[in-house]
């Protein structure tokens, strides 16, 4: 028995929620007194794992898999679920990965459970806390089945160093055929992105159009954070749509979220409610967006802004 962790890659990177992923397989494991196995796809950067407490890493190499399809990683992950007689299956809560832990649940006859933010208090009865109603409560929800895929919420639980020389080994999958079509992929262009990073530097139509986001960008390149916007402002056309958050757009769990010139929208609040601590910038001291912020600035985003940049260069 062990608890297998689905680790999440990009152009041979892994994903940061990847690592927050096996930090949470690895706690789990050590709760339960299990081994903990790793499986990857199409990445060769097994090496970075070994900080992160795997004792197997599971490597499936194969051009199939080089366009996202849950139908096939699902299946894919249910030969080693099996080979590796597992216990629990650990993912990130990524768009992907959600869309694979709901299939896979569907292939395993199994219970999955997104948003999870914390250990379960016991092993028996297997108790999980997660958020829920958009990140406005929290939900403590039993796995009854003897299988549980698990999604971890970004940035809630952590990454949680424990060298370990993972053994490394090389599974062949029996491929199945997937009616699933890519047809368009945007990638963010920034350094940092939306879903791995700590802080998020977002901005409204208060920034009165593209050509002033250049101080978002810079005070962004400053706190090394990621840039975002609101829906307004992607169906503008002002920023690309990868940066668009909220509740219709990527959902945000950073732990800090700069919001400039942004009203508050109760969509877009939806999208960002898990995100541990928000600032507002706005000139409208009666925007919504106050009533949910920890810090509040009433100002002029052309004024604020600059001078913030500059007491953050200086320190």
């Amino acid at each position: 028995m062990a608890v297998l962790v689905y680790l999440e890659s990009e152009d041979n990177k892994f994903k940061k929620t990847a690592y927050e992923a096996l930090s949470y397989g690895k706690a789990l494991a050590d709760k339960m007194n299990v081994k903990v196995s790793g499986v990857v796809f199409n990445c060769t950067d097994s090496d970075s794992l070994k900080k992160y407490g795997a004792d197997k890493i599971i490597t499936i190499n194969d051009t199939d898999f080089e366009e996202f399809s849950s139908k096939k990683y699902s299946h894919a992950l249910s030969q080693v679920i099996k080979s590796e007689n597992s216990s629990d299956v650990i993912l990130s809560s990524s768009a992907n990965s959600k869309f694979i832990g709901a299939h896979l649940s569907g292939i395993m006859d199994t219970s999955f459970v997104s948003n999870v933010i914390d250990l379960p208090e016991s092993i028996n009865p297997f108790v999980v806390k997660r958020t829920c109603f958009t990140n406005k409560a929290f939900s403590s929800t039993e796995m009854i089945s003897d299988l549980r895929i698990i999604g971890v919420s970004s940035n809630s639980f952590g990454l949680i160093e424990n060298m370990n020389n993972a053994s490394l080994e090389t599974f062949n999958v029996e491929k199945v055929e997937s009616n699933q079509r890519i047809l368009k992929i945007e990638k963010e262009t920034g350094s940092v992105t939306i879903a791995d990073a700590d802080i998020v530097v977002s901005a409204g139509r208060g920034l009165k159009g593209p050509e002033n986001w250049e101080m978002i960008e810079t005070l962004a390149d400053t706190l090394g954070a990621a840039t975002a916007c609101s829906k307004p402002v992607s169906d503008m056309g002002w920023r690309p749509h990868s940066e668009h958050v909220g509740q219709t757009g990527k959902p945000v769990s950073s732990n800090l979220y700069i919001a400039i010139g942004i009203s508050g929208a109760i969509q877009h609040l939806a999208g960002i409610n898990s995100s541990k601590v928000k600032v507002v910038i706005n000139n409208d001291p009666e925007a919504p967006f106050f009533k949910a912020a920890d810090y509040g600035v009433v100002g002029d985003a052309f004024e604020v802004v600059p001078a913030l940049i500059e007491k953050l260069k200086a320190r």
